[in-house]
């Protein structure tokens, strides 16, 4: 199968998964990356941020369109993440490629638990400042090391934390994954320069478009139905990874 096929398809699955569930693609990005499209681990994660930031700009559009977006919310959480993951970002060079590759899959696994998870009822009474910003900041600490958005915290943290609605949780998780990726690769000018854009391009391009198509099946599918199906695929893909790189 050429690689164009293999960074169509990727593609259209990453986008799939963030505009259905508002996170979770760039936990299938890296790992497509590297495995079936020969990226290094580095080199993943920072084409991973690149392809999640311009996707979820596609996807914000059509969420901001119907009111699923609370902006203020978003950009305070997002802006206590910022710092993290311009360090992040810094720390992922110097990291041995193992290292990223099983703190990865525990992230992977991580998000699939979160998925797995009953969704937990939004708080009562006034959101406390320092949880929010550790949140935000946690948040941000994993985007610009691991190259993942970090959606699939986000939701939650947005539901848990702020107390937003599901469907306004996915649109504004969105402003954040877009403002944490570009935080991190703001630190990752040194990773861009081997990057194979031949690849990296149609990846973008199908997960854009799939994007649109997940946020429509959405609408259509039950979202716990959609989201467990995702978190077993994360599961399989977590052990791989670990597998892979401790035997």
């Amino acid at each position: 199968m050429s690689v164009l096929i293999l960074a169509l398809a990727a593609g259209a699955v990453v986008g799939l998964a963030l505009g259905g569930l508002g996170g979770g693609g760039s936990v299938l990005a890296v790992p497509a990356l590297i495995y079936l499209l020969g990226f290094s681990p580095v080199a993943a994660t920072t084409a991973s941020l690149i392809i999640v930031a311009a996707t979820s700009l596609s996807s914000l559009v059509a969420h901001a369109r119907d009111g699923n977006v609370r902006w203020r919310s978003g950009l305070l959480f997002a802006a206590a993440g910022i710092g993290p993951a311009m360090l992040g970002g810094l720390a992922a060079g110097r990291l041995p490629a193992a290292a990223l590759t099983v703190a990865f899959s525990v992230i992977a696994a991580l998000a699939a638990w979160r998925m797995l998870r009953p969704s937990r009822p939004a708080p009562d009474g006034p959101v406390r400042p320092t949880r929010a910003a550790g949140a935000g900041a946690g948040l941000g600490a994993v985007t610009g090391v691991l190259g993942v958005g970090g959606g699939f915290l986000a939701v939650p943290a947005l539901v848990g934390v702020l107390g937003l609605r599901m469907k306004a949780a996915v649109g504004t998780s969105l402003l954040v994954i877009i403002i944490n990726s570009l935080a991190a690769l703001a630190t990752r000018t040194g990773t861009a320069e081997g990057l194979d854009w031949a690849v990296i391009a149609p990846f973008t391009g199908a997960a854009i478009l799939g994007a649109w198509d997940g946020k429509r099946l959405a609408a259509k599918l039950s979202g716990n139905r959609l989201q467990h199906v995702f978190a077993y695929v994360l599961l399989a893909v977590a052990a791989f990874m670990l597998l892979d790189t401790l035997i």
